[in-house]
């Protein structure tokens, strides 16, 4: 009997393992499942706490934003600004952005050296060529002021054609040279730009008008009566004004052209000769007519900026 019993105790082990067994998937399944249902409640409960700290940082600004307001409006209620600021938050900015380049050669607190030569370009008897030297210190960026001299003495051409054309036509012209000549000058600069030449080179340039006020040292040149007549150089009072142009290689080296007029109450020579020696040797009887004369000058040289170097300082 107690064989019999222990053989069925076994059947039924033997039956009941592997039904044990076939359910063991469904009980992972399960779990596994409660796995992912406690990481999708954790991932809303991160959720809602990131959504809850932006509400914090934006009640945290709102509140920042209305403390200053309302430190203004205690400080001056007439200044306290009456915006809503979510309307203004969600209105369309119409903003355009420039893109503009740093200029080339910075001329602010710089010193600018410009020797030069020059040349008339409006006496078709007398030329008045000579060199010259320029100094500016640029007080802006597009303002300087700054001191000019020329020298003429030994440049004064009147050729020997003109001379002979004169002569041999009977045309009187009353003539002038010059001696020298000084200025204080005032530059203003507007315009800046570049072009491209020589390949792919690019050249920075910049232009410019000046204006100021000196002296010229002329003499009439004695045309009428060479014989009797020899005047002296005599300053007088000028003034100028005329355009230029920088033309960059660097930043701190440029070639100069300016046309500059100059103009000043010139004394010319008396076309009428005296008939007696005595009366023609008198210097009171030289002289004729004032007359306002314009001495345009083209001046072609190079300018040599210091310091050398330069710095930029944007804004903040």
């Amino acid at each position: 009997m107690k064989k019999v019993r222990i053989a069925l105790f076994a059947a039924a082990t033997l039956v009941a393992y592997p039904l044990s067994v076939h359910a063991q998937p469904d009980d992972e399944e399960e779990y596994e499942d409660e796995e992912e249902e406690e990481e999708g409640d954790e991932d809303e409960d991160e959720d809602e706490d990131e959504d809850e700290d932006e509400d914090e940082d934006e009640d945290e600004d709102e509140d920042d934003a209305a403390d200053g307001l309302s430190g203004i409006c205690e400080i001056d209620p007439d200044a306290c600004p009456k915006l809503d600021f979510k309307k203004e938050a969600e209105r369309d900015i119409n903003e355009q952005l420039y893109a503009v380049q740093q200029i080339f050669a910075l001329r602010v607190r710089r010193f600018e050296l410009s020797p030069y030569w020059g040349f008339s370009v409006n006496d078709q008897f007398v030329s008045h060529p000579g060199p010259g030297l320029a100094l500016n210190y640029w007080i802006t960026n597009v303002l300087a002021v700054g001191v000019n001299a020329n020298y003429y003495r030994f440049f004064n051409i009147n050729s020997e054609f003109n001379f002979q054309t004169r002569r041999a036509a009977r045309i009187g012209v009353p003539l002038t040279e010059y001696d020298w000549g000084a200025a204080l000058n005032f530059s203003y600069s507007p315009i800046a730009g570049k072009f491209a030449g020589f390949g792919d080179f690019i050249f920075q340039y910049d232009a410019y008008v000046v204006g100021g006020v000196g002296a010229l040292s002329t003499r009439p040149v004695p045309v009428f009566d060479p014989e009797n007549r020899n005047f002296d150089f005599d300053p007088k009072l000028a003034f100028n004004a005329g355009l230029g142009f920088h033309i960059f290689f660097n930043r701190w080296f440029s070639t100069t052209l300016e046309v500059r007029d100059y103009i000043f109450n010139d004394k010319l020579e008396n076309t009428a000769v005296e008939a007696t020696p005595a009366a023609a040797r008198d210097e009171s009887t030289w002289f004729g007519e004032n007359k306002l004369t314009h001495g345009v000058q083209a001046q072609l040289g190079v300018s040599i900026f210091f310091p050398f170097s330069f710095e930029y300082r944007l804004p903040k």
